[in-house]
Formats: C-alpha cells, structure tokens, sequence
C-alpha cells in the first residue's frame, strides 16, 4: 500500500532538479505572499479560533491556580473565584489586544516610535 502513495524516486533525479524544484517553490509562495492569494492565520477562523483559546485558557489557568492555592492553604472557595475572576480579565484583556492588532507588544503608546537619530516619528496605519 505505501508503494502507491510513494512510488520510488528515479535514480536520475540528481541534486541539481531538487534545487530547480525548491527555487520553482519559493517563487510561487513569494507570489502569493505578494498578491495576498495565501491565507494568514490572522483571518477569519484562525483569528475566531484563537479568540477563543485565548478566553478558555486564561479562565482554565486562574481556576487552576486558585484552585491550587486554595488547597495549599485550605481557603476553599476565596482564592478560587477571585482568580477565576483574574483569569477572565486576562482573558478579556488578551481578546482586547487581539482584536485592536497589538499582537504580544507589551504595553499602552506604539504609535510613536525613536528612530536612531533620536527623534520621534508617528507610525500609524493608512497615513
């Protein structure tokens, strides 16, 4: 059965076509890198996808330690709901960031930036 789906490669296929073979490849994707025809994990289901990871995971971390802490110290329910209750901001937090396209930049003023000459320049979108 893996003879069908792998038919042996011929003994003239040499180093040389393997390389006409990769460089025919890498144009192509640069091509649609290029005229957007390659679908970016920031669209549509991917971005859906990972708003949600994001919200499940921050809740499911904050439960779980909360959860632990509260058994190291034998608080029960206190330190449980109040870090399920961090989890969620961080969840929300995180959708927030997603959403305005920060990405994982940390903190609040990425519209000016210091070039090397020490001055300030305004880098916003569709300027």
């Amino acid at each position: 059965m893996n003879e069908d789906r792998n038919p042996p490669v011929p003994e003239e296929e040499t180093e040389e076509d393997f390389d006409t073979r990769l460089r025919r490849a890498r144009s192509l994707n640069a091509e649609l890198e290029r005229s957007g025809g390659a679908a970016l994990p920031e669209d549509g289901k991917g971005k859906a996808m990972r708003i949600g990871t994001e919200l499940v995971v921050a809740v499911a971390v904050g439960g779980g330690i909360g959860f632990l802490i509260d058994s190291w110290l034998g608080t029960k329910p206190w330190f449980l709901i109040g870090f399920l209750f961090l989890g969620n901001a961080a969840g929300l937090w995180n959708v927030f960031r997603l959403t305005n396209s920060q990405g994982y930049r940390v903190g609040f003023n990425h519209d000016k930036r210091n070039d090397d000459n020490g001055t300030e320049q305004n880098n916003t979108k569709g300027d």
